[in-house]
C-alpha cells in the first residue's frame, strides 16, 4: 500500500532535520549535501550494477531529469542553507508548507484537500510552535517548500512516463555533480571533513536512509496524486516529535500531543479521500526505451 510506505518514510524525513542540523555545526551546507548525495549516489550505482539493471539514456529521460532536479537542487540549497540561520522548528514548518503549494499548482482545489490540509497544517503550528519573528532563514526555508512542491508536481508526471529507476538515478548523479561545482564557493576546509560521530551519523541518515525514503517516493508517485504524497509527508514533525520523546526521553506537552494528534487526522482524512485520487491518476504510459 503506498500510503503506508509513505507515511514509514516520514520516520526518516522527520529525522533528516535534527541530524542535518547537528552536522552543520562541523561542515558548511553545500558540502554537507555534496557528501550527502555523493553517497547516495554511490549507493544507488553499485545496487544498478549488482542487478545488471542499465539506465536509460535518451534524449527523453535526460530531459525530464535535469528538470526535476534543477527544483530538486534549489530545494535542498535553500532549506540547508536556511537551515543554519533559522530553528529547526521553523523550518520543519515552513517547509511542509509545500502541502499547500502542490494543489495549487495543480488546481486540485477540492473542498476535502483544503480541510485535510487545513487541520494538518494547524496541527503542525500547534506542534512546532515556530516563532512569530521572520528572518532571511526562513524565507529560504519557504524558498525551499515552494521548489519540494514544484518536484512532487514533476514526479507525479515524470514518474508516469519513463522509467522510474533511471529518472531516480540520474536525479542523484546530477545532483551530486551540482553540488561538487557550487560547494567549493564555500571554501571547505578539510578539518570539516573530518569523520566525527556526527557527521557519521548526519551522513547515515541523509545519505543512506533518505535515499531510500527516495526510492519509496519514487515508486508511490507512479500511483497517488502529488496533493497526496505532499500531504503524508506533512506527518515529518510529528514523528521526529514522538522519536525525540521516547527515545531520548524529550518532553511533550500537551498542545504538542494535541498537534500532532491533528496532524495524523488530517493525514488520515486526505489518505482516504478516493475520489481525487482516481480522478487524478493517469494510466502509466509505456516506458520511454533505455537505450545504451
Amino acid at each position: 500500500m503506498p500510503q503506508l510506505a509513505l507515511l514509514l518514510t516520514t520516520f526518516v524525513w522527520g529525522a533528516t532535520f535534527p541530524a542535518t542540523k547537528a552536522a552543520l555545526e562541523q561542515i558548511p551546507p553545500l558540502s554537507f549535501l555534496f557528501l550527502r548525495f555523493l553517497l547516495g549516489m554511490v549507493l544507488v550505482l553499485a545496487f544498478l550494477l549488482l542487478t545488471r539493471r542499465r539506465l536509460a539514456t535518451d534524449a527523453f529521460t535526460l530531459r525530464i531529469s535535469l528538470i526535476a532536479t534543477g527544483w530538486l537542487f534549489l530545494g535542498y540549497v535553500l532549506q540547508t542553507v536556511g537551515l543554519r540561520s533559522t530553528t529547526a522548528s521553523n523550518s520543519a514548518f515552513i517547509t511542509m508548507l509545500y502541502v499547500v503549494f502542490v494543489p495549487l499548482y495543480l488546481r486540485r482545489m477540492g473542498a476535502h484537500t483544503w480541510v485535510s490540509n487545513g487541520i494538518a497544517l494547524v496541527g503542525l503550528w500547534v506542534l512546532v510552535r515556530p516563532t512569530a519573528s521572520a528572518n532571511l532563514g526562513d524565507l529560504l526555508t519557504l524558498g525551499s517548500a515552494v521548489t519540494f512542491a514544484a518536484h512532487m508536481v514533476c514526479l507525479e508526471r515524470y514518474t508516469r512516463v519513463a522509467d522510474p529507476v533511471s529518472l531516480f538515478a540520474w536525479q542523484l548523479l546530477l545532483m551530486t555533480l551540482a553540488m561538487s561545482g557550487t560547494m567549493w564557493w564555500e571554501n571547505p576546509t578539510s578539518s570539516m571533513f573530518e569523520p566525527t560521530r556526527v557527521l557519521f551519523v548526519g551522513l547515515g541518515v541523509t545519505g543512506i536512509l533518505a535515499t531510500g525514503a527516495f526510492a519509496v517516493q519514487m515508486w508511490a508517485q507512479r500511483l497517488l496524486p502529488a496533493q497526496q504524497v505532499a500531504l503524508l509527508f506533512a506527518a515529518e514533525p510529528a514523528v521526529a516529535a514522538w522519536l525525540a520523546w521516547y527515545f531520548l526521553g524529550e518532553t511533550m506537552d500537551a498542545p504538542g500531543w494535541f498537534g500532532s494528534a491533528m496532524i495524523l487526522g488530517g493525514v488520515l482524512l486526505g489518505s482516504i479521500g478516493t475520489d481525487q485520487t482516481s480522478a487524478t491518476r493517469s494510466k502509466p504510459m509505456p516506458v520511454r526505451s533505455e537505450g545504451g
